[in-house]
């Protein structure tokens, strides 16, 4: 095993940061180290930059239009996006649906979906999570009834994130009741000006609009929008799955958001407190053991050999990091990152003058903090829960 990078690798990294930071701007990657709000604007704004550059598909084959770029690549891209303090691209489009519609889509529906995906253009969004089937979710409700040349969809999706920016939404739907689970859910996608799609916020912990409930009332959608066979959407749901699990272990922004906690630390004069520090280092050592448990991955994809299927350990480990971070950092704020003042998530707020003093003492970096805690206690159940991803990593990892 060779944890090492290749000459010939590291230009590719030295081209590549030098392209993201002479092309992110400036106001972006601004609200990306102070983690402060990012709008759809910001978001799509850099999809189209990368889009551009046939950069937004990053993973993508050269012949769907993606660079080609093998598994080390696509981790030295991630890495360079993450410390120049680029936005995380939204995943729904580029990362989940479309590796499935280049699997299991017809040309037709390649040459339809995919080139919108690359230029930004359209924003996906993900229709898995129903009310009482989020880990279990082949016990989904949400029903597709075909009816000649067209579906007939009625139901309900929620934890629906960023879905109220959605041009598309891919969704499970069940199109049979006959066996197990499993074998009645079909892959469809819909697009959400449809009459009877309708999305209703949800309100977080931290006060944001991150997610949000679909409604389909009678929506009618055209059979030529079913991805692959109908009843086979279990298979096409497994395939995604496994994408969205290593993106959620996410590194390289853990490896971002370390250096953000030790800003805070210092400060906040807390690097001067032995035990602080220790509990700093540990999270570090957790980030590095993150790293080198990818690089594994990436090196067995060099060499040719099959690595294990560690989406879930990568899943579980990353999730749980993410939780560590934010609450040290929230924890290096005190009681100056309590408040939530919504205002203050928006560049240019002058926190101080605003409060008329109210929040003597307090520093903008404390601002998020208690916020940024709070909205990543999901991390361990999105995605499919920890505790679900144990057992799968026993049965098929440990035997």
């Amino acid at each position: 095993m060779d944890l090492n990078f290749t000459d010939a690798e590291l230009a590719f990294r030295a081209e590549v940061r030098e392209w993201v930071r002479t092309n992110l701007p400036a106001d972006i990657a601004h609200k990306v180290r102070h983690a402060l709000r990012l709008n759809k604007d910001d978001l799509q704004r850099w999809a189209k930059i990368l889009g551009t550059k046939g950069w937004h598909g990053w993973a993508w084959p050269a012949q769907f239009g993606g660079p080609g770029w093998n598994a080390i690549q696509r981790h030295l891209f991630e890495e360079e996006c993450a410390l120049a303090c680029a936005p995380r691209i939204v995943p729904f489009g580029p990362v989940m649906v479309a590796p499935v519609i280049m699997a299991f889509g017809t040309p037709e529906q390649q040459q339809r979906f995919l080139p919108g995906i690359m230029s930004g253009e359209v924003w996906w969004s993900q229709g898995y999570s129903e009310p009482g089937s989020g880990s279990d979710l082949a016990s989904l409700k949400c029903r597709a009834e075909r009816q000649g040349d067209k579906y007939i969809v009625n139901g309900q999706k929620t934890w629906t994130t960023l879905g109220q920016y959605g041009d598309w939404i891919f969704c499970l739907v069940r199109t049979s009741s006959e066996g197990k689970p499993q074998t009645g859910i079909s892959f469809l996608l819909i697009d959400m000006t449809t009459p009877g799609v309708s999305v209703k916020p949800i309100i977080m912990l931290d006060g944001e609009h991150e997610v949000n409930e679909v409604w389909f009332d009678n929506v009618e959608v055209p059979a030529e929008n079913l991805i692959g066979e109908e009843n086979k959407g279990w298979t096409y749901a497994k395939h995604l799955l496994s994408h969205e699990r290593t993106n959620i272990a996410d590194v390289n922004r853990a490896k971002r958001e370390l250096e953000r906690l030790k800003r805070i630390a210092k400060a906040e004069g807390l690097m001067d407190d032995q035990r602080f520090r220790d509990q700093i280092a540990l999270c570090e050592v957790d980030v590095v053991a993150l790293e080198m448990m990818v690089l594994r991955v990436l090196s067995g994809e060099r060499t040719g050999k099959q690595p294990l299927d560690v989406a879930g350990l990568l899943k579980i480990r990353g999730s749980e990091l993410q939780q560590r971070y934010t609450e040290l950092m929230m924890l290096a704020g005190g009681p100056l990152a309590l408040p939530h003042i919504h205002e203050a998530m928006e560049a240019g707020w002058q926190g101080d003058q605003w409060l008329g003093g109210a929040w003597l003492g307090g520093a903008s970096h404390a601002i998020p903090l208690t916020g940024n805690y709070l909205n990543v206690r999901k991390t361990t159940i999105y995605g499919g829960s920890n505790e679900v991803q144990r057992n799968i990593v026993a049965q098929t990892v440990l035997g």
